[in-house]
């Protein structure tokens, strides 16, 4: 069985390449689509969609490695002649459909592959290569752009797939040639058939077509993705003499043994403070956080769920506390009141002043256990007790 191709005929490196692909393509495809609709209500349903997308990501990147390998390969060989090069139409069609089929191979998995990267905590890549892409930042934006993208990919790859396949058959149950035969059992192309020139007009059909359904994709969006990266704190009201400038408020949770860092995008402080203690106290803080603003990567449905934040129920959570010393810092020492529950909160933190203008940051240690969060999630296997709390702003003196 030969190797390469000839003008008759497929190699058998091609043809264990195109099956391959077709394998694991097959495979990832309703895979995603099963992951995508189960529940993730406890532990045991989390920890079965993480495995289940795991094993589609994988399938997914092994996948775009053999077509890498898969293209390579055809465009150093030669490519075996159509059955019918007079039919233009039809010859011209089935360009089209593989130059599709040769792109889908490539941006959707590398599509998902960005995705992935760019959050973290979730269902990982069963591999030893890292979950991380170079020049891929983690980022809410970057993120919601890939899965967009990858959405939008895979109804065009569907569309390929459905063509490649109706081809086949047409070929092989109504005109009755070798086409389908060529990929499956390796027959030969009738030596007098006459190889048709080459074009690359159904190339650039296919790329212009996927060029323009990622420009469809990366038109502006809402807002609101990005702000979870860089959050703004709204203007304080009330009797504070600091006024709250930028700011950003963050948690960091472990899920399936990753870490996950999110943030708030609403948020308020009240701030009064004086570098001068009167009776010890140097201030009071009062905050509120609107908890349906949390972005948590790939779980942010999850964390402001019934489960968790329950941010439907209890829209806001409030810290009030007094500014006392704290060796060379500060500490601010009150009450977090969140999902109705009341819990004691010390947030240390460390504070620059120069002249009207401020720079904190504070962290603290959280138990979700502490206000009857994931109570179904008893153990730590899928999601961690230990919430990491930091808050970082920059405030300006009012008064």
């Amino acid at each position: 069985m030969p190797l390469h191709n000839t003008a008759q005929h497929y190699g058998w490196v091609a043809r264990l390449f195109h099956w391959m692909t077709a394998l694991l393509i097959l495979s990832a495809i309703p895979l995603g689509l099963y992951a995508n609709n189960l529940p993730y209500d406890t532990a045991e349903t989390l920890a079965w969609k993480a495995q289940v997308f795991s094993v589609h990501k994988t399938l997914g990147l092994a996948a775009f490695l053999i077509a890498l390998l898969r293209i390579l390969w055809a465009l150093t060989g030669e490519h075996p002649v159509p059955l019918h090069p007079d039919r233009k139409l039809e010859l011209f069609a089935a360009r089209l459909v593989h130059w599709m089929l040769y792109i889908a191979m490539l941006v959707v998995p590398l599509s998902g592959w960005v995705h992935h990267a760019a959050v973290t905590g979730f269902a990982p890549i069963l591999w030893p290569f890292g979950q991380d892409l170079p020049f891929v930042p983690k980022s809410e934006s970057v993120a919601s752009l890939a899965a967009g993208m990858h959405w939008i990919f895979t109804k065009l790859l569907a569309a390929a797939i459905i063509l490649h396949v109706a081809g086949a058959l047409k070929h092989h149950l109504l005109d009755r040639d070798a086409t389908l035969r060529r990929m499956t059992r390796g027959d030969l192309a009738p030596a007098q058939v006459i190889a048709p020139r080459h074009t690359l007009v159904p190339g650039l059909a296919a790329v212009l077509l996927f060029a323009l359904a990622g420009a469809i994709m990366a038109l502006p969006q809402p807002k609101g993705g990005e702000a979870a990266t860089a959050t703004s704190a709204p203007a304080a009201t009330g009797a504070g003499n600091w006024q709250v400038e930028e700011g950003t408020l963050a948690i960091t949770v472990t899920q399936m043994g990753q870490t996950v860092t999110g943030s708030f995008a609403t948020w308020a402080a009240e701030i009064q403070f004086d570098e001068t203690a009167t009776a010890g106290q140097h201030g009071t803080v009062t905050a509120t956080v609107d908890t349906g603003s949390l972005s948590l990567g790939s779980v942010s449905d999850q964390a402001t769920g019934p489960e968790f934040l329950n941010s439907a129920a209890f829209p806001q959570a409030t810290f009030a506390a007094r500014i006392l010393a704290d060796g060379a810092g500060y500490v601010a020492r009150g009450d977090l009141t969140l999902r109705g529950v009341t819990v004691p909160l010390d947030l240390p933190f460390s504070l620059t002043v120069q002249g009207d203008r401020a720079t904190m940051d504070g962290r603290a240690q959280l138990d979700r256990r502490s206000f009857g969060m994931g109570q179904s999630y008893g153990d730590e296997s899928s999601v961690g007790f230990g919430v990491a709390l930091a808050v970082s702003l920059t405030a300006t003196r009012t008064q």
